[in-house]
């Protein structure tokens, strides 16, 4: 299960969708996300589907890996179902009614469009981390934010923190896979037996995980002072950040996809 978590996760490659600019993808993303609750009918919702699956293959990135970014996330979806299945009322006649459980037609539609939305989001913010490394997002996060300096905000500071938090998830999943295997080695029981027990056997894992976890950090903040790191001020960086005609003309059409995307909503029925 711990293997199947993908958050954060960097696979290099040369496909055009790996070398559009940081700061775009990131606005691209943002854009998507808007687009998609923008969507409220299963035409929108497709094309959007549609448009995810086509930059997945641009980007040449295994369509399996879809499936494990979705994997840990199903007790959320399944969250989602059962609030949205047996708890939205329409006012037609329910389509099944058992006892006091009655499904009417609208919290079936509602529920659908809601488990796609979330599957969507899902697979089109973890892109954005498929294709970006993490020294590249922390650029095109602070380039986009740069002008919340003249508040005296730490943008720097801000976007270190965000991209050392995804860069370190793998390693805390990796980290918690040992310690777990450490404590199967030793006889305990943490995939059997009550609820209650295998709560109780989570403490043997959490306590040296955030044992490793704070001496990581230390050691990490020990390694930055040795080389004289103070923020970002006066920093200069390896790679600049420069747009390219590949850039707009990618920006641009995603654009126009999501403005059709929009559309929908003018000439299909809205479901939700």
């Amino acid at each position: 299960m711990l293997k199947d978590i993908t958050i954060g996760q960097h696979f290099p490659g040369n496909s055009p969708v790996h070398k559009l600019d940081a700061r775009f993808k990131i606005l691209i993303t943002i854009g998507y996300v808007v687009v998609l609750f923008m969507s409220t009918n299963f035409v929108g919702l497709a094309l959007s589907a549609v448009f995810l699956l086509t930059v997945y293959k641009i980007s040449k990135i295994p369509l399996k890996m879809l499936k494990k970014s979705l994997k840990p996330m199903m007790p959320l979806i399944f969250f989602t179902v059962v609030l949205n299945l047996f708890f939205i009322k329409g006012p037609g006649a329910p389509l099944i009614s058992i006892w006091k459980i009655k499904i009417y037609l609208e919290g079936v539609l509602f529920c659908v469009v809601m488990v796609a939305r979330i599957i969507l989001l899902i697979c089109g913010t973890s892109l954005l981390t498929y294709t970006t490394s993490p020294l590249a997002l922390t650029d095109g996060l602070e380039s986009l934010l740069k002008p919340l300096n003249k508040i005296n905000f730490p943008v720097h500071e801000m976007s270190m923190m965000m991209t050392i938090a995804l860069r370190f998830i793998p390693t805390l999943i990796e980290e918690t896979d040992k310690i777990m295997s450490a404590q199967k080695s030793r006889g305990a029981m943490l995939d059997s037996g009550k609820f209650k027990d295998r709560i109780k056997a989570l403490v043997p894992i959490l306590i040296p995980l955030f044992i490793s976890s704070f001496r990581r950090a230390t050691e990490l903040a020990t390694a930055m002072e040795c080389r004289c790191y103070h923020g970002g001020e006066g920093r200069t960086r390896l790679k600049q950040l420069v747009i390219t005609k590949s850039d707009i003309i990618s920006t641009v059409l995603c654009i126009i996809c999501f403005a059709i995307i929009i559309s929908t909503r003018s000439f299909f029925t809205r479901v939700i």
